[in-house]
């Protein structure tokens, strides 16, 4: 099984007859700083144990931020769909660019990947630098930071990331 694309549009024609349900898989701080108007939050990394209830009636519409992750799990999603099930075409992204509605808080932090990324690159953009210009030993922190990234991904710990979920920002939204 697998889903089948719908426009923004379309998908809203959807929502807007009660014949579809919008389901946002990115994670809760994804969602909590943006999502379309009335979408489920349903995590993919925790997606077996939301149990999606939806009408029999009723189309799923699966979206993530640009449509991309939802494209690389449609397997597992659809197979989680009683009947038919679609991926909103170019996702959050496409929809608020429609102008369709999006509810969006500024206030909540920053994506903690997006978070991470910007503090990777910034302690090796440091670490470079001030090997470059004040000692060679310094290109040290661009390299911790790389094994790191390399540790990450091969165990899916990121020790980076949970150093920046306790952070104040980040207990806030909690």
């Amino acid at each position: 099984m697998t889903l089948i694309p719908i426009k923004p549009e379309a998908a809203a024609r959807r929502l807007q007859a009660g014949k579809a349900v919008l389901v946002d898989i990115r994670e809760a701080d994804e969602f909590a700083r943006r999502h379309v108007r009335g979408a489920l939050s349903r995590p993919l990394s925790a997606f077996q144990q939301a149990h999606l209830q939806v009408a029999p009636d009723a189309d799923v519409i699966f979206t993530c931020r640009t449509g991309m992750r939802t494209g690389a799990n449609c397997d597992r999603l659809a197979a989680a769909t009683q009947g038919p099930a679609y991926v909103l075409e170019g996702g959050v992204d496409a929809w608020s660019a429609e102008g369709l509605p999006v509810d969006e808080n500024r206030k909540a932090p920053l994506e903690m990947m997006r978070q991470v990324q910007i503090a990777a690159g910034s302690l090796v953009l440091v670490g470079v630098t001030l090997g470059v210009l004040v000692h060679p030993a310094f290109l040290g922190v661009a390299a911790f930071v790389g094994a790191g990234l390399t540790f990450a991904g091969a165990t899916g710990f990121c020790g980076m990331a949970r150093l920046l979920a306790v952070m104040p920002w980040n207990r806030r939204a909690a």
